[in-house]
């Protein structure tokens, strides 16, 4: 299974279905590591199977941003990459592509990340991105894939170096391998299945249902990922085919950059149901899309990984995506072994859920970054005013995905909204309940037993959050995860066509969601264990019966909708009438007040709109972190 993830993206290969001895192979030094060359066949065994993670913020996709050369400054040696090697190396993830745009520094970044890639062994692959090449530029393509194709963590499918692109179509691949006289390559592109060629494999990018023209499902049109993997595979006859899975998509640059774009593409059970369909599916390789795509919403790596800030942390901070990758563990196992379900993966009891942090009805056009009209006379299709274009196609939902060992019962507790239980079956099931303004709250009892409980971090507001419209996903945990706050560099263009007074400071802190223990981190077959280890695992609190469900206003859903190994349900209630903009946590800041009480703020965003601390609240934000200012100054 071979995981994409980009420079921001790097690929690893690792031959799931080889013998021991194309597993391990001795370095320059006499270290025994995962051989990256994968051979086109293994005699009994057929072809290997591969996974991929695509990432793109390391290397800029953009190339003149000056935020996204400061990305590069994040980087200042190949120890910069090692935690993005080893998460992603602790999830199963075989390589990272490499996608690059023609920007001064891209050699320096290739020359880290391939360095990085060989220390921690793993793969690295090179994704040229044609917003930025030439296709006409065979030669100066041939010279970059020359300078690196002899790199020991260079991936390679036989003795074929393995190139992939982001779109390209039209480009001479014969040419390229003409003016490449010492190695061979294996193609990988991102073409159009009309436009295979040449290509030894083609790579689909478009992970998200969609209207056949870069946007959200319309009336006329939808689209799914399922179609585009019958398009592909048909044009492939027979070739290999790089599947393309991801979590999310939601962009909402306004004028403030050159490049604005706003819109969204549906996700919702998105992540769930396309693991499903690949593992039925059983491509030879996979991508995920992506690992650090902070901009567009759709990254499965750390907020904290290093980067610099080009506007996206308006819709990033405190949103944390580590668990669509705790998700994906025993997804990608049961890919590495060839199962078509993930049951018998499943190692501990987890609890992943994720949401949107306002409901699609609340108003923001007034404080909004995409508030004013595009001013220029060339229209620009990917910038729309207000709310991002496919609004409309998401839903107000909170998603709760249960790994379970063994029978249990889940409860969904969205703020205001009654209780919702579920009997999940074992293994991997999906629900849904109706969002509710406040609290967030999520259990697993089984024999009468709390095995996990915990609140989330995150709040649901019938508000804006800092003024914006912001359709990114919220994801937790239940062993809960670790903090994952964006860094200082992270956050400088937070207030950038900010109108609403909002601090660019991470306030999430640390969850202490009730558990048996950490959440078992799955190490891939074959790998050197000592390495392997996920930096921070999931941490483990004293079991709580608080915030477990109420014996009023429970409703039990039906029997799970689908079958194969995965099961989904969902209990709708419905959103609040209100479409105050008064934030919901007034309601609670009132009964704190005049119960005489106190109200514990762990996060900034709970004191909108007022930006201070009302009597009767107690500050409890991250360690270290400075408390709030009082509303009467004192």
């Amino acid at each position: 299974m071979l995981h994409y993830i980009g420079i921001g993206n790097q690929v690893e290969s690792l031959a799931c279905c080889v013998d021991e001895k194309c597993r391990w192979d001795p370095d320059e030094a006499g270290v025994l590591r995962r051989s990256n060359i994968i051979p086109d066949v293994v005699s009994g065994l057929g072809k290997p199977r591969e996974l991929m993670l695509q990432q793109v913020d390391c290397i800029s996709l953009i190339k003149d941003l000056g935020s996204k050369i400061g990305v590069v400054d994040d980087r200042t040696s190949a120890s910069d990459y090692d935690n993005d090697m080893l998460q992603a190396k602790a999830a199963g993830i075989d390589a990272f592509a490499l996608n690059i745009g023609t920007d001064g520094f891209t050699n320096t970044q290739l020359e880290f990340a391939y360095e990085s890639a060989h220390s921690n062994g793993m793969s690295v692959f090179l994704s040229f991105d044609f917003n930025w090449y030439s296709i006409s530029n065979a030669s100066g393509i041939a010279d970059t894939i020359g300078t690196y194709a002899g790199h020991p963590a260079q991936l390679m499918i036989g003795s074929k170096v393995f190139v992939s692109s982001f779109a390209g179509d039209g480009l001479d691949l014969a040419g390229v391998q003409s003016d490449l006289t010492t190695h061979t390559i294996f193609w990988a592109p991102n073409f159009q299945p009309k436009n295979i060629g040449s290509a030894d494999a083609l790579f689909n990018w478009m992970a998200w249902p969609n209207n056949g023209n870069n946007k959200a499902p319309d009336a006329s049109t939808n689209l799914t990922v399922s179609e585009g993997d019958t398009s592909y595979t048909i044009a492939l006859n027979g070739k290999p085919y790089v599947a393309p899975v991801s979590p999310w998509f939601s962009t909402h640059f306004g004028l403030e950059v050159t490049y604005s774009k706003n819109w969204v593409f549906p996700a919702d059970l998105l992540w769930f149901d396309r693991w499903t369909e690949v593992l039925n599916l059983g491509p030879q390789f996979i991508e995920i899309q992506t690992w650090n795509d902070y901009g567009e919403s759709h990254y499965v790596g750390p907020l904290s990984s290093p980067h610099i800030d080009d506007g996206n942390s308006k819709w990033t901070n405190d949103m944390p995506h580590d668990g669509f990758l705790q998700m994906a563990k025993p997804y990608i196992a049961a890919f590495h072994s060839g199962s078509k379900t993930v049951d018998s993966h499943i190692e501990s009891d987890q609890l992943i859920y994720w949401y949107r942090p306002t409901f699609k009805s609340a108003s923001c056009d007034s404080t909004d970054n995409c508030e004013k009209p595009w001013p220029n006379p060339t229209p620009n299709p990917n910038y729309f005013i207000g709310k991002p274009n496919g609004y409309d196609s998401m839903e107000d939902s909170v998603f709760v995905v249960a790994l379970l060992t063994s029978p249990g019962t889940i409860t969904v507790i969205s703020g205001g909204n009654g209780p919702q239980t579920f009997n999940a079956p074992a293994g991997a099931s999906s629900w849904q309940v109706g969002m509710g303004t406040g609290t967030q709250s999520f259990s697993l009892t089984r024999n009468g037993q709390t095995v996990l409980s915990g609140n989330s971090l995150k709040e649901i507001m019938s508000d804006c959050v800092c003024g914006i419209y912001n359709f990114n996903a919220y994801v937790g945990t239940l062993p809960a995860g670790v903090s994952d706050p964006l860094s200082a560099d992270g956050l400088i263009k937070f207030t950038d066509s900010l109108s609403a007074t909002c601090q660019p400071t991470p306030s999430l802190g640390t969850a202490s969601g009730a558990g048996t223990g950490p959440a078992t981190i799955h190490t891939p077959t074959g790998t050197n264990p000592s390495t392997s280890l996920m930096t921070g695992g999931a941490e483990s609190a004293a079991s709580s019966g608080s915030g477990g469900p109420q014996n009023s206003g429970t409703s039990t859903a039906g029997s799970p909708l689908q079958g194969s190994g995965a099961t989904s349900s969902s209990a709708l209630a419905g959103a609040p009438a209100s479409t105050s903009q008064t934030p919901a946590i007034m309601s609670s800041i009132t009964t704190a007040i005049m119960g005489g009480g106190s109200k514990t703020i762990t996060a900034l965003s709970q004191l909108f709109p007022t930006n201070c601390m009302q009597a009767g609240f107690v500050w409890g934000g991250p360690p270290g972190s400075d408390p709030a200012a009082s509303c009467d100054g004192g």
